[in-house]
């Protein structure tokens, strides 16, 4: 199943407290439940003004369903082709 990075801008994301970012999650598993089994939702990185995300799902359509049911920003979509870590170096 690919794996995709989203990029959404968010101003002041990073400044975010734990009510607001669970409030955000919370919403987030939500639609993911309505979507059903085939989109999943690994991890988040929260930055200044940005929020990275990584999914699972069979296509950047149904990411864009999550974000549009969401209420999300979704600004950058980019399927991942490879994965390089430093064990890559061995």
């Amino acid at each position: 199943m690919p794996k995709f990075v989203i990029e959404r801008e968010i101003p002041n994301a990073g400044q975010f407290n734990q009510d607001e970012l669970k409030s955000i999650s919370q919403k987030s598993c939500s639609v993911l439940n309505q979507l059903g089994p085939q989109i999943q939702w690994l991890e988040s990185f929260v930055t200044d003004n940005k929020i990275y995300c990584i999914y699972i799902a069979p296509s950047e359509d149904l990411i864009r369903q999550h974000a549009e049911q969401g209420g999300f920003p979704a600004n950058q979509i980019s399927e991942v082709r490879q994965i390089i870590a430093p064990t890559t170096s061995e």
